[in-house]
């Protein structure tokens, strides 16, 4: 073979890194990358995508509990009666005022509890391990535990009252007035150790050279938590203060064994009324609105949070 050959031969075919390689290689990774992923997203897909958008697309009908009822598309009309439905309202009111009273002070004592564990004591890992008993504990679980704790002739809240000389103790669960505040301790109790945890490990990502250079310039505690803790911690907590709000609006297991929404609806999250319409009242359509609407408002109120504090952490 001469030398000219085995040029045009090589031209011809081309080795192995040659243009038809370096145009099919960027294929090929991409095809490798979805293949790993797929595992992964066709769950999502078929768990959370397709049951949402199915959701979205009853909320246009006028599904009903029944075999043999026919569907039938009504547009909006379920979202007109939602408009002057004030049991829905009231409880997306109730909703709010759940979300807000257990995701702050979950924050607030959370934010405490990780400093303290963030500290060099003694038995920390035995502190660490008992703080999250609450996480590792299911709903239904702690649900019954607080009703025990709750209850009105052997609890040991009214037991501890009445040994204390405080008075007779009362039906916590069941007093118009007593029984929001008391689901909400129980929803603080029961969400502080993920929330300990983001922000433990967001403190123990901070420097310490920080603190350090801090103190050597004069800085006090609260001085050193202000200007190096905090400003270090400001992405998770923007983070874990936002998902809790999501969590904590969308509860259902915890409140439904502790008062099933009563009495007389003071504790009837949006979650609850909306499980009523469809498997109590078989209003599978009515449902589905409700779900629509909570999804839209939430990822409002969430954006505009969001926005708010972005711009401020940018600010600064």
């Amino acid at each position: 073979m001469t030398l000219a050959n085995a040029t045009v031969q090589s031209g011809r075919h081309g080795p192995p890194g040659g243009p038809r390689d370096k145009r099919s290689g960027p294929i090929n990774r991409n095809a490798g990358t979805w293949f790993l992923v797929l595992p992964a997203l066709i769950p999502i897909l078929i768990l959370s995508v397709g049951p949402l958008l199915y959701g979205i697309a009853l909320a246009f009908t006028d599904a009903q509990s029944g075999r043999t009822r026919s569907t039938q598309w009504v547009g909006v009309l379920n979202f007109q009666d939602l408009l002057h439905d004030g049991l829905f309202w009231e409880s997306f009111r109730i909703g709010l005022v759940w979300a807000v009273g257990v995701t702050v002070p979950q924050f607030v004592l959370a934010l405490g509890l990780a400093l303290l564990l963030n500290e060099n004591l003694r038995m920390r890992w035995l502190a660490r391990a008992l703080a999250i008993i609450p996480w590792a504990m299911p709903e239904v679980v702690v649900g019954i535990m607080w009703r025990l704790v709750y209850n009105p002739d052997a609890g040991i809240l009214n037991e501890t009252i009445r040994d204390l000389g405080l008075g007779d103790g009362r039906d916590w669960l069941t007093g118009l007035a007593t029984a929001l505040p008391a689901v909400i301790l129980v929803g603080v109790w029961a969400g502080m150790p993920q929330t300990t945890v983001a922000l433990l490990a967001g403190l123990q990502n901070t420097p310490h050279e920080l603190h350090e250079a801090a103190a050597l310039d004069g800085a006090g505690a609260w001085r050193r938590f202000r200007t190096v803790t905090w400003p270090a911690l400001r992405p998770v907590a923007l983070s874990i203060t936002a998902l809790n709000f999501i969590w904590n609006f969308n509860a259902f297991a915890l409140v439904y064994v502790l008062t099933n929404g009563g009495p007389g609806g003071r504790t009837r999250l949006p979650m609850l009324f909306a499980y009523e319409e469809a498997f109590r009242y078989g209003q599978f359509g009515y449902a589905a609105a409700m779900g629509c609407v909570m999804v839209a408002v939430i990822s409002v109120i969430l954006a505009v949070y969001l926005a708010g504090r972005l711009r401020g952490g940018g600010d600064r």
